[in-house]
Parts: structure tokens; sequence; C-alpha cells
């Protein structure tokens, strides 16, 4: 087995970058212990770094539902390009009145 402290290279590090680094002390237990969550400690940045991440929620979301439908259906509507998903959910919403 390597020691995993050893120097490797890559990983778009230099082995003065793993020097600069190696001399850091081992956590303790009491260091665990005394450890707390990133939202706890940074409230506010852990709430941007949230707000950030994927496309914001919408306020009518969508469900998931299996449904099957016949090929030349899923055909045509993925012929006509991307969105075909949001198309099928327009015409059944044409189609039940909504």
């Amino acid at each position: 087995m390597t020691d995993p402290k050893q120097f490797k290279p890559g990983h778009g590090y230099s082995k003065q970058d793993w020097d600069d680094v190696s001399d850091s002390p081992e956590l303790s237990e009491d260091d665990f212990a005394r450890a707390r969550p990133f939202a706890e400690v940074f409230p506010k940045l852990a709430e941007s770094i949230e707000r950030s991440r994927g496309r914001p929620r919408s306020a009518v979301p969508k469900k998931q539902v299996t449904l099957r439908l016949d090929q030349d259906v899923i055909d045509a509507f993925k012929a006509s390009g991307p969105g075909w998903q949001s198309r099928i959910n327009e015409a059944l919403r044409k189609a039940g009145g909504l």
C-alpha cells in the first residue's frame, strides 16, 4: 500500500504545492467533535451557494409521471426539435381545456 502523504505528480499540483501544505497537523478526535456544519458557520455564504445552484424553483413545479404513448406520436414531437416534452404538455393542456 502506498503512503497517502507521498507526493504523486499530476492533478494540477506541483511538488512545491504539496510541500507548502504537507506540514498541516492531523485532525484529532477533539477537532472532529468541535467541528460544525458549513451552513452553520457561514450561513449567508451557504444560502448564496444554494440559491445559485441550478435553475430557480418553480412556483408550480412539474410532476414526473410514466406515460405510454404511441411511437409515432413521440417521433412527431421529437422531430419538431428541442422542447418536445413541453409541446406534449401544451397539447395535453389544450385537449383537457386547461
